[in-house]
């Protein structure tokens, strides 16, 4: 690994050395690792990471990576991970001591871009300002591609799946994946570019706030309403040292939920003729009930013709699982099929047909 080390000297009478690693660029490989595909894009490495001592802060410069290590351009801006660590007595890094201190979502980088550079600064330990002058701080800057995670819209849930982390390395040594923290915020729909998921710019009816801990790579989220907008984002969660810590964000799923789902057939349609006043012939329909949070109510629909849905009878909605036709007509031959729908216009496809033969007098 390459690095040098600048002694800085500052107004105040601490000073602090500073260690300068060029520069770990890890994917797929983090600690904590970001859920993402085994053999993501491996953005190239930083090469001009400098750093200065600025009063009791340390600033970091260093430009951001637009190309894969292979020559490829990135797709999206690479989130950054800022580590402090510290030095074994041999001048060596100590790669247990790192800690993450800060991470930049690629979304958020021109937040920290000054002159086509990254600038961050990170504020030095209070209690070591007094107590220990003459420390030496080492710097890692690991940047990683974000690949989305999978949403799969279903009639009762919103379904999330993630490739899961691969953790290797000494960074990552000693280090044990046990889960992943799933956040979920909502979203303006009508301030939202839907080919963006730049969250950036986003305007939030409710912030991300953690939705469940989940020990697998999936999710269905059970509690979201069709119409709005959500936006998913899963952090790894590992032990290290005794301590649980979470990854970056993972790119972002944005889904929009749109109800297309239809209520289930009708089952048990029964079709008789009974008498009716003053001779009339009816027909009394009855079937099974639909139990859909949703459901709005049934067509019937009746025709002359087995292999033909025919036309609603009557037009409006019914809201019960039965019906008397009493528009029938003697020597006719009826086939009848029912259809649920809901309250966002869903229909179901047409139950199995029942059949009335008024050919025949009642007996």
């Amino acid at each position: 690994m390459n690095g040098r080390r600048t002694i800085l000297h500052c107004k105040q009478r601490f000073d602090f050395r500073i260690l300068m690693l060029f520069f770990l660029t890890l994917c797929g490989c983090g600690a904590p690792g970001e859920p993402q595909p085994p053999s993501p894009p491996i953005p190239a490495p930083i090469t001009d990471l400098t750093a200065h001592q600025q009063g009791n802060r340390v600033q970091l410069v260093f430009t951001l990576p637009s190309r894969t290590a292979s020559g490829e351009r990135l797709a999206e801006r690479p989130a950054m991970e800022i580590f402090r660590g510290s030095l074994r007595p041999n001048g060596s890094p100590d790669n247990k001591s790192f800690k993450l201190v800060y991470t930049i979502p690629g979304a958020l980088a021109d937040a920290h871009t000054a002159e086509g550079k990254i600038q961050f600064s990170d504020p030095l330990p209070p209690e070591d300002m007094p107590t220990r002058p003459g420390t030496t701080y080492a710097y890692r800057v690991r940047t990683r591609a974000s690949k989305k995670l999978n949403a799969r819209v279903t009639q009762n849930a919103i379904e999330l799946s993630w490739p899961v982390p691969a953790l290797g390395g000494a960074q990552n040594a000693g280090e044990t994946l046990v889960g992943y923290h799933v956040y979920r915020g909502e979203l303006e729909t009508t301030a939202l570019n839907p080919a963006s998921d730049d969250l950036s710019q986003a305007k939030w009816k409710s912030p991300p706030g953690l939705l469940s801990p989940v020990e697998s790579n999936s999710y269905h989220d059970t509690s979201f309403d069709f119409g709005k907008t959500y936006a998913y984002q899963v952090r790894s969660v590992v032990i290290a040292e005794g301590n649980p810590v979470e990854s970056d964000d993972s790119a972002p799923a944005i889904v929009t939920p749109r109800d297309t789902f239809p209520p289930a057939v009708p089952q048990n349609v029964v079709a008789a003729e009974i008498p009716g006043a003053d001779g009339v012939r009816v027909v009394d329909l009855s079937w099974s009930i639909n139990v859909e949070s949703d459901f709005a109510g049934y067509r019937v629909y009746r025709s002359e013709k087995p292999d033909e849905r025919g036309q609603p009878v009557p037009i409006e909605l019914l809201l019960s699982p039965s019906y008397r036709d009493s528009t029938v007509q003697p020597g006719h031959r009826y086939w009848y099929v029912v259809t649920a729908v809901d309250r966002a216009g869903n229909e179901s496809v047409p139950s199995e047909p029942a059949a009335v033969d008024l050919t025949q007098p009642l007996p």
